[in-house]
């Protein structure tokens, strides 16, 4: 291997989850890792089923499907007469 160009390997880097506050430890070229969701708390391995919203994207796509269910579609157009 050629020296010098590979990055620090950090043994005990620690993974912290933002949602739920779990922290664990595994190896990687960081020391910390911050994460939005982790095993402890996502809803594939609780068998839960909740929303984790981090940008307020579930709302605005809610909001846009209540617009669309306002708006009423248009009626077709009829053949033009001859």
């Amino acid at each position: 291997m050629k020296q010098g160009i590979h990055p620090k390997w950090y043994p005990q880097a620690q993974v912290i989850c933002g949602s739920c506050g779990n922290t664990f430890t595994t190896g990687a070229t960081v020391p910390v890792i911050h994460t939005d969701i982790c095993s402890n708390c996502h809803p594939f391995y609780t068998g839960e089923q909740r929303i984790v919203d981090t940008a307020g994207q579930v709302e605005r796509f809610l909001r846009r499907v209540e617009k669309g269910k306002a708006v009423q579609k248009p009626s077709e157009k009829k053949p033009a007469a001859k």
